[in-house]
């Protein structure tokens, strides 16, 4: 089961962006109304009472214990021995379109890639989830619009799901992990691409990287997909340098420049680098990953150190059957 802890907040200052020209300082940014996210949120919860309408606990009694909650009835969940988070049965999640990689690969239901981002191992997964998403996903839904955000948390969430089927064979696995981390992934590169725009450029890169070296090394705790966040963040971080660079200096009030000072083009030479070196690595990176997945190849046999980004072992657990 996938579970995951993601960020809290954005490394700028109040979260606005000053152009820097010259001695002055003009503010340039575009406020969307966010309704996206908040529906990401109430569609992840209707989910989540779903999965316990249909996991049913009283209905299908477990040998490791009695239903936790029982005054919920079929709203109750299964005994923390079976699920620590308060959720459904492992069965209940597979029904519902949990990533397995032997139905993705040998019975052909790659619509789990998807399926899966959706779902939730339990209530205490939703929580950290949801909340996570309103700290990132609210704020870029303002500034870049529920279009992009849209497009990062889907094709971050399914790139992360790639590579966690590529690597985890057993088990099933859950959640809006890659989704999540390709929102952090976008930060970062919306950071980079933007770089000359920010005011407090230092105090914005080591908030935003120390969130993100936590949340991957969570990941190599027992029973966390890392994976998951790893591809996410990974895509997450190409599609931010495609979708969420902003005009260079200038550019929104060119007509009232003297011809001499006008911009000759919207954004900077290395932002159009980065564009296409971006979409190149994202195209390759996708079309590699997925025919070697459909093809029932083992991401451990190619990489044989990989698995430790995923769990490191220690005295205190074992990563056998993470």
């Amino acid at each position: 089961m996938a579970s995951d802890g993601a960020a809290k907040t954005r490394g700028s200052a109040g979260g606005q962006y000053y152009y820097e020209g010259g001695s002055s300082m003009v503010q340039e940014e575009r406020r969307w109304k966010p309704w996206l996210v908040p529906l990401i949120l109430i569609a992840s919860v209707a989910v989540f009472i779903a999965e316990m309408l249909i996991n049913n606990c009283p209905k299908h009694p477990s040998p490791l214990g009695g239903c936790v909650a029982r005054a919920l009835h079929r709203f109750s969940f299964q005994p923390l021995r079976e699920n620590p988070l308060f959720g459904p049965s492992a069965s209940t999640l597979v029904k519902m379109g949990g990533l397995v990689w032997d139905n993705i690969v040998n019975r052909h239901q790659g619509w789990r890639l998807i399926t899966s981002i959706w779902l939730h191992a339990g209530l205490i997964h939703l929580l950290v989830n949801m909340l996570s998403l309103l700290f990132v996903g609210i704020r870029l839904e303002q500034q870049f619009g529920f279009v992009r955000v849209g497009l990062i948390y889907l094709v971050s969430g399914f790139g992360g799901n790639v590579l966690a089927a590529l690597f985890l064979r057993n088990g099933v696995s859950v959640g809006a992990s890659g989704a999540l981390f390709g929102l952090l992934g976008s930060m970062l590169s919306e950071l980079i691409t933007n770089w000359s725009i920010y005011s407090n450029r230092a105090a914005a890169i080591l908030t935003l990287g120390f969130i993100i070296v936590l949340n991957l090394a969570i990941g190599t705790l027992p029973h966390v997909d890392n994976f998951a966040h790893i591809g996410g963040f990974i895509t997450g971080l190409l599609l931010g340098f495609m979708l969420l660079p902003r005009p260079q200096f200038g550019w929104m009030h060119r007509h009232d420049l003297p011809q001499s000072s006008q911009p000759k083009s919207k954004y900077k030479l290395y932002q159009y680098v980065l564009w296409i070196v971006s979409l190149l690595i994202l195209l390759a990176g996708f079309t590699v990953s997925l025919v070697m997945l459909f093809k029932g190849k083992n991401g451990n046999d190619h990489c044989h150190w990989c698995h430790y980004l995923n769990c490191i072992p220690t005295s205190k657990w074992s990563c056998d059957s993470n």
